[in-house]
C-alpha cells in the first residue's frame, strides 16, 4: 500500500509538522526526555519534527497505523487524508488532494 497523493508534497509535510508540534510529548519518538528535547535550539527541533513526518508519511504508505509520542496517526485511504490526533480533544486533518 502505498499513499496516494495530488497536493505538492512539501505543503503536505508542512501540515503534518504543524500537527506533531501539537502533540506534546512527540519528542518521545526519539527517544529523547524532556529535558534533551528543551536543550535543542528551534532549528534542531525543526529538523527533527521535519524528519519524523517525512518517515511517519512513508510508514502510513505500509500501515495504515502509526503513532509519534502519545499522538496516533491514521492514513484513510477512502477519504484521501491523514488524520493526527494529538490529544483526545485535538485531531489534524491533513488533506492529500
Amino acid at each position: 500500500m502505498a499513499i496516494r497523493y495530488a497536493r505538492p508534497y512539501d505543503d503536505i509535510l508542512d501540515e503534518l509538522v504543524k500537527a506533531l508540534e501539537d502533540i506534546p510529548n512527540c519528542y518521545e519518538t526519539f527517544e529523547m526526555s524532556s529535558e534533551e528535547w528543551s536543550e535543542l535550539d528551534e532549528a534542531e527541533r525543526d529538523v527533527c519534527i521535519r524528519t519524523l513526518a517525512d518517515d511517519l508519511f512513508y510508514v502510513l504508505g505500509s500501515s495504515s497505523h502509526a503513532a509519534a509520542g502519545s499522538g496516533k496517526l491514521e492514513y484513510d485511504k477512502d477519504r484521501s487524508v491523514i488524520k493526527v490526533a494529538a490529544s483526545p480533544q485535538l485531531i489534524h486533518v491533513v488533506t492529500l488532494k
